[in-house]
């Protein structure tokens, strides 16, 4: 788990996905300092980053565009793995819990995901809606014949 403290905000925990695990404890033993409440990103000096500075300092630009990500900033890592919790079926309070988040409306801007899915959840109902008319033509429900 990894407490997140942000100054004049509330503090949250987030359990982080064991399939990036090795890599954090990794960046926690390169680049962080050995205190519980160390940063777990900052500039040169030890202080935290600042918006002013960030491009500067990390050579962001430079990374995501050598990664085939031109364009893409900071934050859509964060947007990115909300997204990618929304579509877990998680509950929204269960996302907001996660993501720090006290209201609704900032937590439903990461339920976009659902929309995208809606095409795949039509096509599904869709299968399901001729498998019932293929058995209800194929002998469910044939008409019974009288006795004579």
């Amino acid at each position: 788990m990894v407490v997140l403290a942000h100054p004049g905000r509330d503090t949250y925990v987030s359990t982080v996905p064991t399939a990036i695990r090795p890599d954090v404890r990794k960046h926690l033993h390169d680049f962080t300092g050995a205190a519980a409440d160390s940063l777990i990103f900052s500039g040169v000096t030890g202080a935290p980053l600042r918006r002013s500075n960030f491009q500067r300092t990390t050579d962001w630009t430079v990374a995501v565009t050598a990664c085939g990500l031109p364009g893409f900033h900071f934050h859509d890592l964060r947007h990115t793995g909300n997204t990618l919790a929304s579509r877990t079926g998680a509950s929204l309070a269960d996302l907001m819990a996660r993501m720090g988040h006290s209201s609704t409306r900032a937590a439903l801007i990461y339920q976009h995901a659902a929309h995208e899915q809606d095409r795949s959840i039509a096509d599904a109902l869709s299968a399901q809606i001729t498998r019932q008319c293929d058995r209800a033509r194929n002998g469910h429900a044939r008409k019974r014949q009288r006795p004579a």
